[in-house]
């Protein structure tokens, strides 16, 4: 299951690699702001190995929208969590429709004048 929010990233924590049985591994975890009515939301997402690439320190103070999922696993009797993000789109200013200025209202100079003595047999 694949969830989306759109916020603001206001941290990139340091890149973090280690080894394990399987090989190499990174980790690099970023924080986005997400606005929710009176008290904006923090929530911490996981980039893993190539897709640590993903962000970069200038998409600090930027929009974005992540695509992320949730996993969950038991270890020694307690619950960890996981909130791995696996795409990210920045957002350029204006790109919501909110943002956007209305378009420009129509003239009489938009239109093709018809030619006299057109017959359009078109039904519409």
């Amino acid at each position: 299951m694949s969830f989306k929010v759109k916020g603001r990233v206001t941290d990139i924590l340091p890149l973090q690699t280690g080894s394990s049985a399987r090989g190499e591994w990174k980790k690099l975890d970023f924080v986005l702001e997400v606005p929710d009515d009176q008290f904006p939301k923090k929530i911490c997402f996981t980039l893993f190995n190539d897709k640590t690439e993903m962000i970069r320190e200038n998409d600090k103070n930027h929009e974005v929208e992540v695509s992320f999922s949730l996993e969950g696993r038991e270890y020694n009797g307690k619950w960890y969590h996981n909130v791995n993000a696996f795409k990210i789109d920045r957002l350029e200013k204006g790109s919501t429709a909110g943002d956007q200025p209305p378009p420009p209202p129509y003239n009489e100079d938009d239109f093709m004048p018809a030619k006299e003595g057109d017959n359009d047999d078109l039904p519409f």
